[in-house]
């Protein structure tokens, strides 16, 4: 497309298809049956690798209609040193991943599968060892100090999802004589997510938490203390049939060299180390009646998409603290953070991400085509949906009205009814769902990302006059 031209409706459509179908290149589709030999040469013909994995918050995920994840990145990487492209299909659980695979209905498993002996013979493990245990996880600015050993459990109160963590309490308990007195958190309402949330708020004093979960979570509560091992060591990797020797080998020489490129290093931090909050400052000048330095944009574009200019100014001081240097962990640019993608599709000249008119502009922008997919909605609680999916990407919001609507909740009402339902697009039971077309979500950034500018944005309108 050439600069400066109008771009089609076909292709704005297609943008927010992106949000539905994920991305454009590595978007899923069905991965035929692959023959019994197709090893690496095979592969580098066909000019695909098929990546096998599961849905998670450090594996594999959508955010704002972009791929992201983890081993969704490294699987990127191995797909590019190949000179192939990547497709990804999601199993529903590791039996699921194991039986596809074996099928040949994928190359490799791209999830830190645990390596054990029942599937040695049946499987090639490769690629870096990642050793995971489950981990306390408790506040480090508590009233109490953090503990220190297992033993210092006995007499207090852990919260814990069922399953593996659950079992492997119940298993210290009876290593330490009894004493510790665990909660089974078996509302299926609740994640494991929402229990560490509960313990940085301090709600909760304790839960249990892989390794790599929490050290995620560290990322958006930075007060969490998640260096007490409650596990023995389990070590894990990427795996291949058997039939492809050389594909493993390719893996272990690509991890190995891998494992200090700038591009692992930089997915490393994404997720395991960059902050995901960001400071907030307050109102500019109260007595002057200005929000920021950008006033006079947000009052300019407002009006394109019937919206008081203040709640355009919440929407960037909720996304950028009015910084336009600001880049997220995700690659968000500028003051209204659209992702690179996004940006391009709305007319930002490349170069031009933290130009404080054309993000506004092509956020704007952006924002009306949004709207336009809840149309049947009114304009008051429309604007709640659009800022939803601003935020999340406006696939993982359908997911969330039709989980409404399947239990019993009016989705075309955002408050206390759908967005309970994106929040539990975190929770396997819910994004697994026959409904859910968008997978694993981390719903409560967005819960409290809507709830927040529209609090903020009833400040502005007491505060600062129109």
């Amino acid at each position: 497309m050439k600069q400066g031209k109008a771009i089609p409706v076909l292709l704005l459509l297609a943008i927010l298809a992106g949000c539905l179908a994920w991305g454009c290149k590595n978007r899923h589709k069905p991965a035929q049956p692959l023959p019994a030999a197709h090893d690496l040469q095979q592969i580098k013909d066909s000019g695909e690798l098929v990546a096998l994995t599961l849905y998670s918050s450090t594996t594999y995920f959508n955010y704002r209609g972009q791929e992201m994840g983890f081993q969704y990145e490294l699987s990127q990487q191995f797909a590019q040193s190949l000179g192939v492209t990547l497709t990804v299909k999601v199993a529903r659980s590791v039996e699921e991943l194991i039986r596809q695979l074996q099928a040949g209905e994928g190359d490799l498993i791209a999830y830190n599968l645990p390596i054990t002996k029942e599937h040695k013979d049946s499987l090639l493990y490769c690629g870096n060892e990642a050793i995971t245990h489950q981990v306390l996880v408790q506040r480090s600015n508590g009233r109490a100090k953090p503990l220190k050993d297992v033993t210092e459990l006995i007499g207090k109160e852990v919260y814990v999802k069922p399953g593996k963590y659950y079992e492997r309490l119940v298993n210290l308990d009876q290593e330490l004589g009894g004493g510790i007195n665990i909660h089974r958190v078996d509302n299926d309402s609740i994640s494991l997510e929402d229990l560490i949330a509960d313990v940085a708020k301090g709600d909760i004093a304790y839960t249990v938490a892989d390794n790599d979960i929490a050290q995620l979570n560290k990322t958006y509560y930075p007060n969490l203390n998640i260096l007490l091992p409650v596990s023995f060591d389990q070590r894990a990797s990427w795996a291949v049939r058997t039939d492809c020797p050389q594909l493993a080998k390719a893996i272990d020489q690509w991890a190995t060299q891998n494992s200090t490129s700038p591009a692992y290093t930089a997915s490393m931090k994404r997720y395991f180390e960059i902050s995901k909050s960001i400071p907030h400052s307050p109102i500019l000048s109260l007595r002057e009646g200005k929000i920021s330095h950008y006033d006079d944009l947000f009052k300019k574009y407002a009006g394109q998409i019937e919206w008081d200019w203040r709640l355009l100014a919440s929407l960037a001081y909720t996304e950028s603290n009015f910084d336009t240097t600001a880049v997220s962990w995700a690659g968000a640019e500028g003051l209204m953070q659209l992702m690179p993608r996004t940006a391009r599709a709305m007319g930002v000249p490349e170069g031009m991400e933290q130009n404080p008119e054309e993000s506004i502009k092509a956020a704007v922008k952006y924002l009306g085509l949004t709207a336009r997919s809840f149309n049947n909605i009114p304009q008051e609680e429309r604007i709640n949906f659009t800022l939803a999916s601003y935020n999340s990407g406006i696939g993982h919001v359908l997911d969330a009205m039709a989980l409404a609507e399947k239990y019993g909740s009016n989705k075309y009402v955002w408050r206390d009814n759908v967005e309970k339902y994106i929040l539990l697009k975190s929770n396997e039971e819910y994004f697994t769902d026959p409904v859910c077309k968008h997978g694993y979500f981390r719903g409560r950034e967005t819960y409290n990302f809507v709830r927040e500018i529209m609090a903020r944005y009833e400040q502005y309108k007491k505060k600062i006059p129109e």
